[in-house]
């Protein structure tokens, strides 16, 4: 084994290190002094003396990313810092960050927060409307386990892989895969909405059958939706008919 290569034990300080990325964010820099505290026990194992010096500003520039893409990102900085090429100036690490670190911002934001998160917390709330406690326990699950696994695998693949990393990423195709997460909340939320509608009219003694008068509305605001009608529009009707209804009844 070369004797630059990062032992188990360094990754795996770097690792838990990465869950506080943003424990020390600034205005400025944003995320910098928190990749500089997540790779510092990496770049002590690398460098000595003037050398580490020289490493401990490469990374003290400005530095934003998605929390759980910066995973790969550092995984793959780590890799360049142990290449002797990119260390004698033929590929700037500096230069990768910079580059990386917009889209994978994006990705992470369409894909976690946007995508994950909503599909969980939806997953939750039919969990929550049984009556159950365990709604808490299970957005937790469903948006923990994709989160740790990129988390722990980006690291480690950014590291064994390097530039080739960014492949892997791009292969997964993120936002086509937020995309259809997003739609899969809204079918959800949709039959959410269905079932807490079933409860209602059967706790107020009312035939179910009333709510298949519901549909052509739906149908009709959905092709309102579709040919572009202001959304917003769309929901203020939808509120004054509801506040009309009883006053008419």
């Amino acid at each position: 084994m070369d004797e630059r290569t990062i032992p188990g034990r360094v990754l795996f300080r770097v690792l838990v290190r990465s869950f506080l990325l943003q424990a020390s964010w600034n205005f400025e820099r944003l995320q910098n002094l928190g990749v500089l505290f997540v790779l510092e026990p990496a770049l002590r194992f690398l460098y000595r003396g003037d050398d580490l010096t020289q490493a401990f500003h490469r990374h003290f520039e400005y530095f934003n990313t998605h929390p759980v893409m910066a995973s790969p990102i550092l995984g793959t900085t780590l890799a360049l810092e142990n290449d002797p090429a990119a260390t004698a100036g033929r590929f700037d690490v500096r230069e990768f960050k910079g580059m990386i670190m917009a889209p994978y911002a994006a990705m992470g934001d369409s894909f976690f927060w946007g995508g994950i998160r909503p599909l969980a917390a939806c997953v939750a709330l039919f969990v929550a409307v049984k009556g159950s406690l365990w709604e808490v326990g299970v957005f937790l699950l469903l948006f923990n386990l994709p989160h740790l696994w990129f988390r722990v695998a980006g690291l480690l693949r950014g590291y064994a892989l390097g530039l080739r990393a960014v492949e892997v990423v791009q292969a997964q195709r993120l936002p086509d895969l937020a995309l259809r997460l997003k739609e899969s909340t809204v079918v959800l939320l949709g039959g959410l909405c269905a079932y807490l509608t079933f409860l209602t009219l059967r706790g107020q003694n009312v035939a179910i059958g009333w709510g298949v008068l519901v549909l052509p509305v739906v149908g009709l605001l959905g092709w309102a939706a579709h040919r572009r009608v202001s959304v917003l529009l769309l929901a203020l009707l939808v509120a004054g008919a509801l506040l009309a209804i009883p006053q008419i009844a």
